[in-house]
């Protein structure tokens, strides 16, 4: 179903794993049942699981999805949201790499209390993230291009956006991100949960 390239597992990946494993616990779900409502291979899974492997983006969506949770709540819940601050400190903010295609986000601001996310993402030159729609079952979303240009193909629309264009998306669809040009583009999304 979904491969992974990257067999290098970092401490990011360490708590992402053991994240994985406690999700899928808690809801008393085998490794199989998680491999259907995520849409990514048993053996996937528990490669990750037993931190053999770094998963991609696009499989730690579908997983996040398959838990009702955003990529941001995932990822926050795997590296413990216990600050008390209401200050998301550059130094403190979750940057997760995917293996794969070397896109980098950042997790600027989320936190339980609020309904709003922030997320810096840098996407390198040639390179594409497809997003499946249950990504954004519980989420509004705005894309604000900062640096480069990035090509957003949503439900068949394709938007080119520049430096300094933001796009809102409408309904939960599948979503692709594209950077076809030679240098690194740099966007900002704004998330609302709903």
């Amino acid at each position: 179903m979904n491969q992974i390239v990257d067999e290098t597992v970092d401490e990011t990946g360490r708590q992402i794993a053991e994240r994985i494993r406690l999700e899928r616990d808690a809801r008393g779900w085998s490794l199989a049942q998680l491999a259907e409502r995520a849409g990514v291979s048993k053996a996937t899974i528990s490669k990750i699981e037993r931190e053999e492997v770094s998963p991609t983006a696009v499989i730690l969506v579908r997983l996040a999805a398959a838990f009702d949770l955003t990529l941001a709540g995932l990822l926050l819940r795997a590296e413990g949201d216990g600050s008390a601050s209401r200050v998301s400190r550059a130094a403190d903010q979750i940057l997760w790499r995917d293996p794969a295609t070397g896109y980098e986000r950042r997790q600027v601001l989320a936190r339980a209390d609020h309904p709003l996310e922030i997320v810096q993402v840098a996407l390198p030159a040639r390179q594409t993230i497809v997003l499946p729609a249950s990504s954004y079952v519980h989420i509004r979303q705005a894309v604000w291009v900062q640096v480069g240009e990035l090509v957003i193909i949503e439900d068949g629309a394709r938007q080119v956006l520049a430096a300094g264009d933001c796009l809102p998306f409408g309904p939960p669809s599948g979503v692709t991100f594209v950077n076809e040009t030679e240098l690194p583009c740099q966007y900002v999304v704004v998330l609302a949960r709903s």
